[in-house]
């Protein structure tokens, strides 16, 4: 193999003229003849038996080259790009210049890691927001607990907003039942809006034993079977369950949590709500300073690079929808979208990600950041403690080169942080809060009472 120019383009793409040798393509097409001389019936021969020049005088020399090619060019292409030291994104475009018995020669464009212009990436100012925990915000979340420990227990009486109503349901198009409106001991909370609009009204009132006629009309932008259609439900409720939700007091804190009173309890949750809220904070702090930094460099993004990067997310998105069960043409019908104009609206996020990574990765050859090799082992370690796995472990799941370059931009993205500029958020944010902030004094001021 042998390079025989290297053109660079425009917006980062390099042209690579490649020649693959006659001796180097002999040895293709010999493999390419064992691999395809069974699939040959010659006559006079056994099948996988006919002589190569037997075959090649009946169908022509060039009847192994295509085979020959596809074997050979992925080795020849990568040694090209180790020889002419260039960073490669995405697959080339592949030209065929010439071939023959004595060999070939390709050009294939591909793009190549893009240079990167920094601009002021110390000294960034971005808007940062205040962490103010209060009253409601810690009795929010008592109450959420409070709806988990909630017990259902059956009642003797009508259906009120609010209960769990266990019932049979068969609807009815016309007099015929139609699919998927059927269901059998169903707990139905009424209210939820988890059924047809008018559907969970109309329960209100029954009570267990109960049957009744629900006319129902179909929104307009229900399933084209049944959009606008007015049919009927025929409804049994069978039992009426009401929601029994524990007292707030200290006995509520000792089944649902280690602490003995309702007061260390509610220490507690304002502590994390607060932990919880500043990393946040500092979360979209970072986002900010980031986007800021990378939509200020000067770099022309090759598509192979965005193109990379929606194929991640495409595929984390798919194995997401896969782990819950919903199989991805499933979800694709359901919602109405399709694969492509996923992909298109995935572009502008796959772009920005792909700028603050390169933004980073300037950084740290900047600012020559360099992972230790303690460094990297405390990381396998606590990345081990975490998930509860033993090192060697986790070193088998992630490679050392890529905890290095984590470590590297987590390092960037510390200097970045620490020389940064906090922004005051805007007076009417501020407002907000103080707003907010005097509900929670007036509720404080409530729980002491």
């Amino acid at each position: 193999m042998t390079v025989k120019n290297v053109e660079k383009l425009e917006k980062n793409q390099v042209a690579l003229t490649v020649e693959v040798g006659a001796e180097e393509f002999e040895a293709a097409v010999e493999r390419a003849y064992k691999k395809l001389r069974g699939k040959m019936n010659i006559p006079g021969f056994r099948p996988g038996k006919a002589p190569r020049a037997m075959i090649e005088k009946l169908y022509g020399v060039e009847i192994f080259y295509d085979e020959a090619v596809d074997q050979s060019f992925p080795a020849a292409y990568m040694q090209a790009v180790v020889e002419a030291d260039v960073k490669v994104v995405g697959q080339p475009s592949v030209e065929m210049v010439e071939i023959s018995k004595n060999g070939y020669t390709f050009k294939a464009t591909v793009d190549v890691y893009p240079e990167v212009k920094l601009g002021q990436y110390k000294g960034v100012s971005a808007v940062k927001g205040e962490v103010k925990v209060g009253a409601a915000d810690v009795n929010a979340q008592l109450k959420e607990m409070a709806e988990r420990a909630t017990r259902l227990a059956v009642v003797d009486r009508a259906v009120k907003k609010g209960d769990i109503a266990v019932i049979d349901f068969e609807g009815f198009d016309n007099g015929v039942a139609f699919e998927g409106g059927k269901g059998t001991n169903y707990d139905l909370e009424i209210g939820s809006g988890s059924f047809v609009p008018g559907f969970e009204e109309q329960i209100v009132g029954m009570k267990a034993g109960e049957e009744k006629d629900l006319d129902i009309t179909f929104p307009e932008n229900y399933t084209p079977e049944l959009a606008g259609k007015p049919v009927v439900f025929k409804v049994k409720v069978n039992e009426v369950k009401a929601k029994e939700v524990p007292a707030m007091d200290d006995e509520f804190a000792k089944d649902v949590s280690e602490f003995e009173t309702l007061k260390e309890l509610k220490a507690d949750l304002k502590k994390k709500i607060t932990a919880d809220r500043q990393a946040q904070v500092d979360r979209a702090f970072e986002d900010a300073l980031l986007d800021k930094i990378a939509s200020e460099m000067e770099c022309d993004v090759p598509k192979g690079m965005i193109e990379e990067q929606i194929n991640g997310m495409m595929q984390n998105f798919k194995a997401r929808m896969e782990s819950q069960g919903i199989p991805f043409d499933q979800y694709m019908k359901y919602t109405g979208t399709t694969e492509e104009s996923m992909r298109a609206e995935a572009a502008g996020p796959a772009e920005k990600q792909v700028r603050v990574a390169l933004a980073l990765e300037a950084v740290i050859k900047e600012e020559k950041l360099e992972a230790t090799a303690e460094e990297v082992e405390a990381e396998y370690a606590r990345l081990a403690a975490q998930y509860g796995m033993e090192v060697d472990m986790v070193k088998q799941y992630i490679k050392e080169v890529e905890l290095r370059d984590q470590l590297c931009r987590d390092k960037a993205v510390d200097l970045i942080v620490a020389n940064a500029v906090a922004e005051a958020p805007a007076e009417d944010e501020k407002a907000k809060k103080t707003k907010k902030s005097k509900k929670d004094e007036e509720s404080d001021a409530a729980d002491a009472e």
